[in-house]
């Protein structure tokens, strides 16, 4: 885990359906399209971050888990954020996501088992980060 030292806002990702691979799982994604001045999300690596992901319409903020994924046969890098501690539907709604922290890169899994077992630990670490941010600066 490495500290991000930019955080990256993304001011305009609209919530998107998505394939409901994350909530078959049982972590639902938000998963976003972003507008243009999001783009420079495409300069950070792709993989998993602790971060931020704030409802637009209400200012409500999450703890979450971000990923973003690699560019995939012409298609543009997908960004989807599982809120900790949320439920409830976030289609056509707008996100901000502040990225505070690298996890771990994205990596290909051999079972839905394996997946979810990192998963889990992805989501106790994102836990721990959000604590150690929270007492350092007062974010999260």
């Amino acid at each position: 885990m490495k500290r991000n030292t930019k955080t990256i806002s993304l001011t305009s990702g609209t919530v998107i359906h998505g394939q409901g691979y994350g909530r078959k799982l049982g972590f639902p994604t938000a998963n976003l399209e972003l507008a243009n001045s999001s783009k420079k999300l495409l300069n950070v690596p792709t993989g998993v971050y602790a971060g931020i992901a704030t409802i637009q319409l209400s200012g409500k903020t999450y703890k979450s888990g971000i990923v973003v994924e690699p560019e995939a046969k012409g298609k543009p890098v997908k960004v989807e954020a599982h809120l900790l501690d949320f439920s409830g539907d976030l289609y056509d709604l707008e996100l901000r996501l502040e990225l505070q922290a690298y996890v771990r890169p994205f990596l290909q899994f051999g079972t839905e088992q394996e997946l979810i077992k990192q998963i889990r630990a992805d989501i106790a670490l994102i836990e721990k980060i959000t604590k150690l941010l929270r007492k350092g600066s007062g974010k999260l």
